[in-house]
């Protein structure tokens, strides 16, 4: 592996401000970012991505690369789910393995701005198409995840998930695309497909020169959440936490070698291996609150942001270009 990529993502300022929101935990810092504010930076941060890939799309021809594409993240997106439930199943009950399952399956927005803004530090272009895919994948895994629930009796008798009408499998996909993060870089995308270069380049500054920085407090702000999670969550086992390191080591490096079968650009198939590697801790997580209420937060809320988040931003991101770039199939 190239070890000065490792090194550089490991002094990226953004994780440097990740690990300093852990620190202040730590320390017992009275360091924080306001409710309202870290909501905007959120907003903002899926705002810019959004945009940005509809601007990309724009320029785009259709063809059959991006249908490929498309399909190659959905199906990522609704096996990923079975296999890590038959391994989580072993060790955890049902509920809990069928809504870790559902966060992994599915994918974190935020990891995969930070991967945009790690490949424009490489100089890797990437296709608008693939905002879309990262959209369109958020439901599927959580649909699986539901459906493998059923399917071992994860439920009390007479509370049948698929017979419930507030937890119907269109209620949860009603709620997966209706979901704030979804929706808002869905309408950007398209936002930003339909303005033309002339029209965008008067909020580029917005959308573009400062994206950096808010990513940085937004991380930072994720690093505090981390922290206060971190004790509770190793109190339940070894099981999770070696989960939550290995299994998007490995989704992602079956999605690197993998995607070369749909596409050839590097910072596509980067994306797809990031996509397939990270796991939500804010969609799912709504979802799952709703339609497996018995699955604890405390499991699988830490395993996607406590763990699973910074090994991606730090081992995952170079391993897995690493993997791209000298892995052929």
């Amino acid at each position: 592996m190239n070890f000065d990529l490792l090194i550089s993502n490991l002094g990226n300022p953004a994780f440097l401000f990740f690990l300093l929101g852990i620190l202040a935990v730590k320390f017992k810092s009275d360091l924080e970012i306001p409710a309202n504010s870290s909501k905007f930076i959120s907003i903002y941060l899926l705002f810019s991505i959004g945009f940005k890939g509809g601007q990309h799309l724009s320029h785009e021809h259709f063809s059959f690369e991006i249908v490929w594409s498309m399909i190659f993240g959905l199906l990522l997106s609704l096996l990923i789910p079975f296999y890590s439930f038959f391994i989580l199943k072993k060790k955890l009950n049902v509920y809990d393995s069928a809504a870790i399952a559902a966060a992994y399956g599915s994918v974190s927005a935020v990891t995969f701005v930070t991967a945009v803004s790690y490949l424009e530090s490489q100089k890797l272009y990437w296709d608008g198409h693939m905002v879309a895919i990262m959209a369109i994948m958020e439901s599927p895994a959580i649909i699986s995840g539901l459906i493998l629930a059923t399917l071992y009796n994860g439920f009390n008798k007479g509370n049948s998930l698929l017979d419930s009408k507030s937890t119907s499998l269109l209620s949860v996909v009603r709620h997966s695309l209706t979901n704030g993060s979804v929706f808002l870089i869905i309408g950007s995308l398209v936002i930003g497909f339909l303005v033309n270069a002339k029209q965008a380049e008067g909020i580029k500054p917005f959308t573009n020169d400062i994206f950096k920085g808010f990513l940085a407090i937004f991380l930072l702000d994720m690093g505090i959440s981390s922290g206060r999670k971190l004790k509770d969550f190793v109190t339940n086992g070894w099981f999770p936490i070696a989960f939550a390191c290995i299994i998007p080591l490995v989704n992602g490096a079956l999605a690197a070698m993998l995607s070369s079968l749909v596409t050839d650009e590097i910072g596509n198939r980067f994306l797809f291996s990031i996509l397939a590697a990270s796991a939500s801790y804010i969609a799912v997580p709504a979802a799952i609150k709703i339609a497996i209420p018995q699955a604890n937060p405390g499991i699988y809320l830490p395993m996607a942001l406590v763990v699973t988040f910074p090994i991606n931003i730090t081992i995952g991101m170079p391993f897995y270009l690493y993997i791209i770039e000298n892995v052929k199939l």
